[in-house]
């Protein structure tokens, strides 16, 4: 193997490889290392009344920087908890007469990034610091690639590698040179866990819904669209899980929910990625006011396990998530925003409020999307403290019940929090007639042009006409809410691996 594209570093580190597999060292053994401690727990625990429970230590982890003292070193190691000082010395680790050893392994052979397995006890330092002295160690894995050099003093990082080309697409280098990233996604889960937590101690069921789909339903946004071979059909990725979920609740279960993996054609921007994840849940004898309760409840809940606290600083603002949240119906929020009432308006008098708004529409809007263009260009943003926008009108909401009091409007509910959009809820419309008539609207704006309009699933409506009991669903943007959670500006900052475009260099470096 030549090492044509390979940078300087990377060169030497390869030489390394091969020197070290010459002396007979293996650089990447198959054996268990076993590991019994970690970098935080002995730094926590360790005292001088606790140290016979810290005389025999073996750790693993990645080295992060060294200290040449001459026959002795200090060494940073990072583990998958934090990092400690480990203290090596010479004759520690190379008994006897073979010094050399030391010097052409350690201080020669091994680089910053090499993964390493060491055995000794654990000791305070003359500054104060507790360390871990080295009595033997192991090479786990030899680094062949640098690391950017992150310098850090006194606990506080001076230059951390902040250019999102890197950080997303080389998550993996992130996680180990930037480890508060790492925060975020330990947050991630516990916000996921926190909301299992409340849905199984409710009684609700966790359920899996396919990911494949002959037909897109669920909501209004472009799939992406593949080829089952086997069957010569056109499959779509899921937009949404909501119809299945539906099914299950003809079926008899009472209350069922999902963590589920989205995909939509879409643009992308700081709150889009076109791989996402939704909890839907949907439970049985149920309404849209049940569920704006249930809503609080479960995001006061998450807040608290994951923050300590329900009032929490995202971006300039401080979102106070204690229940109850502000209730706003969406034709009296546009005209508080605007002044502008558009309750009784028709598609020409809409557009002519869109053009005065500076906000885009075009022939193939029906009134439901004219409606929340102007909501989603002029009022959405200054809705900071979490706010239920309620009592949408029926073009807008082809699943949902209509409105049991106001007539033209339907049950539904959408989150606005920080000014974007978290959740989304209705009473579900369990008509069967009304329902294949909502679905023939949408197939005549798909006939316009309108490229998200939902398609006709005709097996839904053969289980809405077995009967389903009146229920509540909604559907909750776990990403966008871990943003909110985490104080993070983007989306790809909650994915460990957001989409990205293709690197135009060859990712193969060697030939």
């Amino acid at each position: 193997m030549s090492h044509l594209h390979l940078s300087e570093q990377e060169q030497l580190r390869r030489e390394k490889l091969a020197e070290l597999i010459m002396m007979g060292i293996e650089p990447y053994p198959a054996a268990l290392f076993p590991v019994n401690s970690n970098s935080v727990y002995i730094k926590e625990n360790y005292t001088e009344a606790t140290k016979e429970r810290f005389a025999d230590i073996c750790l693993a982890g990645r080295v992060m920087s060294v200290r040449d003292m001459g026959k002795a070193n200090f060494c940073v190691l990072q583990d998958a908890s934090g990092k400690i000082q480990l203290y090596i010395r010479r004759e520690d680790i190379c008994p006897g007469e073979d010094k050399s050893l030391y010097d052409i392994v350690w201080k020669k052979l091994i680089d910053i990034g090499d993964i390493i397995g060491v055995k000794g006890y654990a000791f305070i330092t003359k500054t104060g610091e507790t360390s871990v002295h080295i009595k033997e160690l192991t090479l786990l894995s030899k680094s062949l690639r640098p690391l950017p050099i992150v310098k850090e003093a006194e606990g506080q990082v001076f230059d951390a590698v902040t250019d999102p080309e890197f950080k997303y697409r080389q998550r993996y280098a992130d996680l180990i040179i930037n480890p508060s990233v790492k925060e975020t996604f330990l947050k991630r889960t516990k916000l996921i866990n926190s909301i299992r937590e409340f849905l199984n101690a409710q009684g609700a069921l966790e359920v899996d819904t396919p990911v494949l789909q002959n037909i897109p339903g669920g909501a209004a946004a472009k799939p992406f669209e593949t080829h089952h071979n086997a069957l010569d059909t056109p499959f779509y990725l899921r937009i949404a899980n909501e119809l299945y979920l539906k099914r299950l609740i003809v079926g008899g279960f009472d209350w069922v929910y999902e963590f589920s993996r989205n995909f939509r054609n879409e643009g992308m921007d700081r709150t889009h990625n076109p791989e996402f994840t939704i909890l839907e849940f949907y439970t049985a004898y149920k309404d849209y006011f049940w569920m704006m309760e249930t809503t609080e409840q479960l995001l006061e809940k998450a807040t608290l396990d994951v923050c300590g606290t329900t009032d929490i600083p995202v971006g300039d603002n401080r979102i106070s998530f204690k229940a109850p949240f502000k209730r706003i119906s969406i034709h009296d929020a546009i005209q508080e925003q605007t002044g502008i009432d558009v309750s009784r308006m028709n598609e020409d008098q809409l557009r002519s409020v869109c053009k005065q708004l500076h906000i885009h529409a075009d022939n193939t809007m029906g009134k439901g999307k004219l409606i929340d263009a102007i909501f989603g260009g002029s009022c959405e943003k200054n809705y900071v403290q979490p706010t239920f926008i309620i009592d949408y009108p029926v073009e807008m909401s082809p699943l949902t019940k209509k409105h049991r009091d106001k007539p033209g409007l339907v049950e539904r509910f959408e989150l606005i929090i920080n000014g974007k959009e978290i959740a989304n809820a209705y009473s579900e419309l369990n008509d069967p007639i009304d329902q294949r008539e909502r679905f023939e609207d949408q197939a005549k704006l798909s006939e316009r042009g309108d490229d998200e309009a939902m398609l006709i699933d005709y097996d839904f409506l053969r289980a809405l006409e077995y009967g389903m009991p009146p229920a509540s669903g909604i559907g909750i943007g776990i990403d966008r809410l871990c943003m909110l959670l985490t104080n993070q500006h983007s989306i790809q900052d909650v994915l460990l691996f957001p989409q990205m475009r293709p690197e135009s260099r060859p990712l193969d470096t060697t030939e």
